[in-house]
């Protein structure tokens, strides 16, 4: 009888189990990858110096990185505008994506500089917008257009050791209304990787905390000198 009342206790926990992973799946799931249903955006800034010695060490080119990693002197560039929900985020979400024009590739090389990130942002990201592509990068450059970089980093011609906290407030110093709620920064083994910015629909600053959570945890973190000239 106890061996029965045990198997009744593990076959009702599995039952809750379960019935609590649809409840939250069906949470995360109800609008899962359907474009323009998300709660904000995050604007991805990565320190382009970072990338290129990244890449560098892999010994992984080809045009995109030739074309980031060569003769411009690239500091902060626009990874990406990246729906988000306050849980999880969609993605790739028209498939087969809408082709996008290369004149509207083109137009973005200033801010980023690498045609096979643009075309993928667009797939993976851009999708989920509810914009059409033009509409989708002209929202990526007004995002854009609302940050401004701290002139410590627009000419960095040494590497720099820098706490990562210390990124997040000199960014913080110039850009009024932004918080430490609304940033956050990444890192790789010993170096910045990106700036992560959150924003409301409508382009102003917004908490998120789940993307705080995955900030870079490091005490220092190296910024590589900009390249080329």
């Amino acid at each position: 009888m106890f061996q029965a009342f045990r198997t009744f206790i593990s076959v009702g926990l599995l039952t809750v189990a379960a019935l609590a992973g649809i409840s939250s799946a069906s949470a995360q799931d109800r609008r899962q990858n359907a474009p323009g249903e998300f709660d904000f955006y995050v604007l991805s800034l990565s320190w382009s110096p970072s990338f290129c010695e990244a890449a560098s060490e892999r010994s992984n080119g080809g045009r995109s990185q030739q074309m980031q990693c060569g003769g411009r002197p690239y500091a902060f560039v626009v990874h990406g505008l990246w729906p988000q929900y306050d849980r999880g985020f969609p993605n790739y979400c028209q498939r087969p994506s809408p082709r996008l024009d290369r004149n509207i590739m083109s137009s973005m090389l200033d801010l980023m500089p690498a045609p096979g990130l643009i075309f993928n942002e667009w797939d993976k990201h851009g999708t989920c917008s509810g914009l059409g592509a033009r509409g989708y990068f002209e929202t990526v450059r007004k995002a854009r257009a609302g940050i401004k970089i701290p002139a410590e980093f627009l000419e960095l011609q040494d590497a720099k050791t820098i706490a990562p906290d210390a990124i997040e407030e000199a960014f913080i110093k110039v850009n009024p209304g932004l918080s430490n709620s609304a940033i956050a920064v990444t890192c790789d083994r010993n170096r910045l990787s990106e700036v992560r910015i959150c924003l409301s629909k409508d382009l102003q600053f917004r908490a998120c905390e789940e993307i705080d959570r995955r900030a870079c945890r490091r005490d220092q973190v190296v910024m590589p000198p900009m390249r080329g000239g």
